[in-house]
């Protein structure tokens, strides 16, 4: 053992503010070849053993009793850029340095141990082995042995007997003689499906506009520039095909790609494109996984085997040696957000990534999200790449607004319109698919007039305001509450509804309605099983069903070429969220539903039912006019001061007792308003008041949100909070959970 170092600099993998430092550890003679920057380790903590990861070498200051790594993990399981990574993820999302290698790792972590494998290569070739076969005719169970092991390289002992069809005593027996040479590997390594190749070039041929916005990310490619490019394309105008020519460019540079896509259920459709593309050198990695499926695939990119990765938000964290290119699909979607544990976000953590390596950043959408189109149009290092048309020109579909207010009038309380009624039966005559969409969320209420279809808000914060079952109506932003009243205020109907409606409830009724038509439905409960997904969509695809009835999974990315109609149910459904970004999902996913329609030879038509058909973001989406939308949207945000023009930080408070997370609440604002006084940081407290979601799972939730023109200033803020709270235990009992820049506010 070294006695005066240099020692290793570990992490102890430990979620705690106090131990989120370096420890110094001695590296006994029998590891140093072992220990390096980037390996776990075994170390000695108190009186427990816990895992670590070395991030240096160096000599401790002051005289510390110095302990020594007792174990090697990993020889090295993390690079230096990873490393920066795991430091800057613990800065920005406020968590410490251990959650976030494990967020990192966690393919890798999820597997206990290493999976060794030892594997089997004929040491003889050519002549040599033809020689000593003929020595083996007295022994043909060991020559065929030896000559399944040239035939088949790389099996275990069990494989090779029984592709022999000899016992692992003969097997072993070569071993022995020196015939064999016994490789120690981790894996196995998975069986990727035989790909289907592409005719020609390896892809259509791309429109002069897809041309026109490849150049300019090949370009960075080449140069090994680090950039980001936001490419604005409506619905079918081909955005996928330039994802897959620039990951070929990555390649071409001897680079690595990776694409992300919002929702596990578009994997299965993505990976066909892929692996017909790129064959074997795709790796899968999403949470449908088992945690031994994700391993394989994650130890497949390690290995420098797999340099293209397809998957969802924690494909982002993929270690690759020689990132090129990050493709964010969709880059819109809420579901690029962590919502538990480390709240990080994929773009963020892309860029920051990108930044590190030189590598190229594409955020790919028909409805990019407020803060990545403002950072496209100021400059900066966001480039803004537009696709304004579909491919060969077709046709964006024809949308009709339906005013369910009208509906009612008429005397019509059922679920579907005559209109939407109607459209469907002429397509199901023609033989043609439906797509039906409700985004329905159990816990997403609101209180409408029926007559008129006002939505009663907030009066300071221009949310829909949410009816608890006290009977009362709340703002979960400023806790403003009022009574749930028995009229309209504005026209006095008595028709005032907390409304709902799930695609359960859709779907019985299609049934009803639509008696000869094949039915599926896609949501959070008929996907539950491994594959159910790829199930669904493919049974839809193939025809053995007439229509598709789903949430958002089906909004968006899907390429449905026989649908030829879109029925939403009900656009209010995401438009009265009690969140300020309502009018802005609302505009996407009926953007992104719309575009759903008419992707092949037969033009498209959408039906949108809602109570509020003059709403801005139903206008903009009816009339595919982003731009139109952008303006409105913006100003609201501007005179409310709400991102982009701020940043937001919610404290989330939990505790058993209702009572308590209530007074831990009210304490924490007196902690943040002292902290405030101190300091010159701009930053407005909003709340405390009860959560939207008031309970989950026996706790009680109630949060704070604070508002501030600069991160920074928010980080400040939390920070000096979180000094105060680590001394103010046990007075303060609630569990505290801290999202910056939340993407939701349930």
């Amino acid at each position: 053992m070294k006695e005066n170092g240099p020692f290793a600099e570990i992490i102890v993998d430990l979620n705690t503010k106090k131990t989120d430092r370096v420890f110094h550890y001695a590296v006994p003679l029998e590891f140093e070849k072992h220990v390096s920057v980037g390996s776990r380790v075994l170390v000695p903590f108190g009186s427990r053993k816990l895992a670590g990861y070395v991030v240096g070498f160096g000599v401790p200051q002051g005289r510390f009793k110095i302990r020594s790594i007792t174990g090697v993990l990993d020889a090295q399981i993390f690079t230096a850029e990873m490393l920066e990574l795991a430091r800057w993820m613990a800065d920005s999302y406020l968590c410490s340095t251990a959650e976030a290698f494990q967020r990192i790792l966690s393919p890798r972590l999820q597997v206990k141990g290493s999976r060794v494998v030892k594997r089997l290569y004929p040491l003889l070739a050519g002549t040599e082995l033809e020689k000593v076969l003929e020595t083996m005719a007295r022994s043909p169970k060991q020559a065929a042995v030896l000559r399944a092991s040239v035939n088949c390289p790389g099996l275990t002992r069990g494989e090779l007997a029984k592709v022999a069809k000899a016992s692992l005593k003969t097997v072993e027996t070569l071993v022995e003689k020196g015939l064999l040479e016994v490789v120690v590997a981790e894996g196995p390594l998975p069986r990727v499906p035989p790909a289907k190749e592409l005719p020609g070039n390896g892809g259509p041929q791309l429109s002069r506009e897809q041309e026109q916005v490849l150049n300019p990310i090949a370009k960075a490619l080449e140069q090994s520039q680090f950039g980001v490019f936001l490419l604005h394309g409506v619905t079918g105008s081909g955005k996928t095909e330039v994802y897959l020519r620039a990951i070929s460019a990555a390649l071409k540079a001897g680079r690595q790609g990776v694409a992300m896509v919002p929702e596990i259920a578009l994997t299965p459709q993505m990976i066909e494109l892929f692996r017909a593309r790129f064959g074997g050198k795709v790796a899968v990695l999403h949470s449908a996984l088992s945690g031994r499926e994700r391993y394989d695939e994650w130890l497949r990119v390690k290995r420098g085997e797999a340099p293209v990765v397809l998957g969802t938000r924690s494909a982002v964290f993929a270690p690759l040696s020689r990132p090129g290119l990050f493709v964010l699909d969709e880059e819109h979607e809420t579901t690029y957000k962590q919502e538990d544990h480390l709240r990080y976000h994929a773009r963020e953590v892309a860029l920051k990534r990108a930044q590190l390596t030189g590598a190229v950043v594409v955020l790919g959408s028909a409805t990019p999200s407020l803060e990545t189109q403002l950072k496209a149009r100021t400059g900066g290092i966001y480039r803004l790449l537009e696709l304004p048309c579909r491919i060969d020109h077709r046709p964006l579909p024809a949308v009709r607004v339906v005013d369910m207010r009208q509906e009612l009038k008429n005397g019509n309380r059922g679920i579907f319109s005559l209109a939407l009624s109607k459209a469907v039966n002429e397509c199901l005559e023609r033989r043609e698919q439906v797509l039906l969409f409700l985004n329905r969320r159990g816990y997403a209420t609101f209180v409408v007039c029926r007559e008129c279809g006002l939505v009663l808000k907030c009066p300071r914060c221009d949310i829909s305001l949410t009816y608890h079952q006290d009977g009362r109506l709340r703002c979960h932003y400023c806790n403003y509450t009022t009574l749930s009243p028995g009229r309209c205020p504005d026209c006095t109907s008595r028709h005032i509804r907390h409304f709902g409606t799930g695609t359960q409830k859709v779907e019985e009724e299609a049934k009803r309605l639509f008696e000869q038509a094949g039915i599926v439905r896609m949501d959070s409960d008929t996907t539950t099983r491994k594959g159910s997904h790829e199930r669904i969509l493919s049974s839809f695809r193939e025809g053995d069903a007439d229509i598709l009835i789903g949430t958002q999974m089906v909004a968006k990315g899907l390429d449905l070429p026989n649908v030829t109609l879109v029925g939403v149910i009900n656009a209010d459904t995401s438009l009265h969220m009690p969140d300020f970004r309502a009018a802005e999902r609302t505009f996407q996913l009926l953007t992104q539903v719309a575009g759903r329609a008419g992707r092949g030879d037969i033009p498209g038509k959408v039906l949108v039912q809602t109570y509020t058909p003059d709403h801005y973001s139903i206008v903009a989406a009816a009339s595919h006019d982003y731009e139109g939308f952008y303006r409105s949207e913006m100003r609201v945000r501007r005179s409310l001061g709400y991102p982009p023009f701020s940043h937001l930080a919610r404290l989330l408070f939990t505790h058993e007792d209702e009572d308590e997370v209530k007074k831990g609440a009210l304490l924490a604002k007196e902690y943040l308003t002292k902290v405030l006084v101190n300091t010159n940081e701009q930053v407005d407290i909003l709340g405390p008041a009860p959560a939207t979601l008031s309970k989950i799972k026996g706790r009680y939730r109630w949060q704070l949100v604070l508002k501030g023109s600069r991160r920074n200033s928010l980080k400040q803020v939390i920070k000096e909070f979180l000094d105060i709270l680590e001394n103010s235990r046990p007075v303060f009992k609630p569990i505290v959970n801290i999202d910056l820049n939340p993407q939701g506010m349930m």
